[in-house]
């Protein structure tokens, strides 16, 4: 096992099972692989982590010295945030029976591990 690159994202405003669908497609890859396929991806989940990847490549240039070209995504985990109700006047929605919901504002942390390929 190579050295562990690691980078995360917090409070990303998406939920996380929206995020689970675009890393399930880059978990494994190389790294430049797996931005190429993130950039053609329509979700928007795409963005956030594109940008949690090349901050973890950042990471191993500047402290470690590892070029990018020798990195892949070892692990990749989207983690549920805190799904709080916005401000004051919290929002809702009518239930049934004169009941109220409250309406979930779901975010997540997104975790990127990359690792030196062995050769």
């Amino acid at each position: 096992m190579g050295t562990e690159i690691v980078a995360q994202a917090k409070h990303i405003n998406m939920s996380p099972r929206k995020v689970r669908r675009v890393i399930d497609q880059v978990r494994g890859m190389d790294v430049e692989e797996a931005l190429h396929v993130l950039h053609f991806l329509p979700h928007a989940a795409a963005r956030p982590v594109t940008k949690v990847i090349n901050s973890a490549i950042a990471n191993a240039e500047e402290n470690l010295g590892i070029p990018r070209d020798e990195l892949f995504v070892a692990k990749i985990v989207a983690d549920e945030g805190p799904g709080v109700n916005p401000g004051k006047g919290r929002r809702r929605r009518y239930g049934a029976r004169g009941r109220v919901k409250m309406i979930r504002k779901r975010s997540s942390h997104i975790t990127v591990v990359l690792e030196e390929k062995e050769e």
